[in-house]
């Protein structure tokens, strides 16, 4: 998407043929200064994970599509994915993002999802984004809430992942790590 104050960019590359991994940029409507993201990981792989998490996908397009905050939204998806999904074990993690290029803040909800990273090239500090939510599937009464983080800088950079790449193994067997993915950050900010 082209967000005036904003670099964008996101990219998913499976090690099967496909899997549960996902990522998705929202629309908010007129506003051209803000941005919702999405990033979920369903548990296991395969077409099994790929067909729970384009459900998850289309109930959060359709969800968001309503009024109400993105804690709302994350509780209300929650609320059907746990009918559906039942005793079965499935589950996704899944981070909600918003971002507020105008008003420089965000707002995100974090549900059992690897917290995001926030890097500021000016003071060579990460921050990690983190929030109390358990994965969605599991209890349909479960109530999420909203995190916030206000002035945000220009050259900040926010990364949202899954573990596929933290949990990514070379040829010897060595986890990438995140320490890994802070040092890549850094050298390319």
């Amino acid at each position: 998407p082209n967000i005036q104050g904003l670099d964008i960019a996101g990219k998913s590359m499976y090690h099967y043929e496909t899997g549960g991994d996902y990522y998705d940029f929202l629309d908010i409507g007129p506003d051209q200064r803000k941005i919702n993201v999405v990033v979920g990981d369903v548990s296991g792989h395969g077409i099994p994970s790929a067909l729970l998490m384009a459900s998850v996908r289309a109930a959060i397009r359709q969800r968001s599509l309503l009024s109400g905050s993105i804690s709302q939204i994350m509780s209300d998806v929650n609320r059907q994915l746990s009918l559906d999904v039942g005793d079965s074990g499935r589950l996704v993690t899944l981070f909600y993002l918003t971002v507020d290029a105008f008003n420089r803040r965000m707002h995100w909800v974090c549900a059992g999802h690897e917290p995001a990273i926030l890097y500021d090239p000016t003071t060579d500090t990460f921050e990690k984004l983190g929030g109390i939510g358990i994965p969605l599937g599991i209890d349909e009464g479960f109530q999420y809430e909203v995190n916030e983080k206000d002035g945000l800088k220009e050259g900040q950079i926010i990364c949202l992942c899954t573990d596929g790449i933290v949990e990514a193994r070379n040829s010897k067997g060595e986890m990438f790590g995140k320490d890994t993915l802070c040092d890549i950050i850094r050298h390319y900010a």
